[in-house]
């Protein structure tokens, strides 16, 4: 027999206890409406494998889709163009120092897009988890300038990719693959992405069912890492490894 499925609920923002419905049981990738981007319920979402994602327009909504995008740490692909560039241009990295610029800079408007999800609710809601140390950041520097990105959450050996920029070629890419080389060296099994685009693709990443993701999320987010955010890697580690 089928299991009953269970439609998006509505969810209050006066309880941010409340616990999302079982993704596993979703009717769809929408699993629930509305409450509030308090820490808690953002904590206690990325917990079930739900994350926010909405415009400026909608009200508050809560995804789990299916199938998911994610990237194990050893497959990030590295091409030889990449290499090529990394190797000879000045580019470097830095760790968890300018939280909401990387925010800011994932935000700003690009071609081709008519708006941004960043809301100002949701950058202030990522920058408290920032500053209860539960988010993070890598930017990319070139010449000094900062010229790409991301920014996600950690939780246990589970790391989610929320956002990434590029001003120059490449930029975004070298964040990726610094945010894969360092999570597989201190310990982490997944990169959740939420969604497969044909960039994140030509890195490595993949598509695997909700049910598995689930499972995945289950096992790693009551593992301990080791060393993370407090050290950076030789550059050589990370692309001639």
């Amino acid at each position: 027999m089928r299991p009953e499925r269970v439609k998006p609920v509505l969810l209050s923002s006066q309880n941010a206890s409340v616990i999302f419905p079982d993704p596993e049981k979703a009717d769809s990738n929408l699993i629930a409406v509305g409450g509030d981007l308090s820490r808690k319920r953002i904590l206690q979402a990325y917990t079930q494998g739900v994350f926010p994602w909405f415009g400026e327009e909608d009200p508050i909504l809560w995804w789990s889709p299916d199938p998911r995008g994610v990237l194990e740490p050893d497959a990030i692909h590295i091409s030889r163009s990449l290499i090529k560039n990394a190797n000879f241009a000045s580019w470097q990295v830095v760790l968890d120092q300018d939280f909401a610029g990387v925010m800011d800079e994932c935000a700003a408007p690009r071609s081709g897009q008519g708006g941004t999800w960043i809301t100002a609710e949701m950058r202030n809601a990522y920058l408290d988890l920032f500053a209860a140390g539960a988010a993070h950041c890598i930017e990319i520097l070139q010449h000094g300038q900062r010229v790409g990105g991301l920014y996600g959450v950690e939780l246990g050996a589970i790391f989610f990719g929320e956002s990434m920029f590029s001003r120059v070629p490449d930029a975004s890419k070298i964040a990726l693959v610094w945010l894969a080389r360092h999570l597989a060296h201190w310990g982490f099994g997944l990169i959740d992405t939420q969604f497969l685009t044909p960039h994140l693709q030509s890195m490595g990443a993949s598509e695997i069912p909700r049910a598995e993701f689930l499972q995945r999320l289950t096992r790693l987010k009551a593992q301990a890492t080791q060393g993370a955010w407090q050290e950076l890697l030789p550059w050589g580690h990370i692309f001639w490894r």
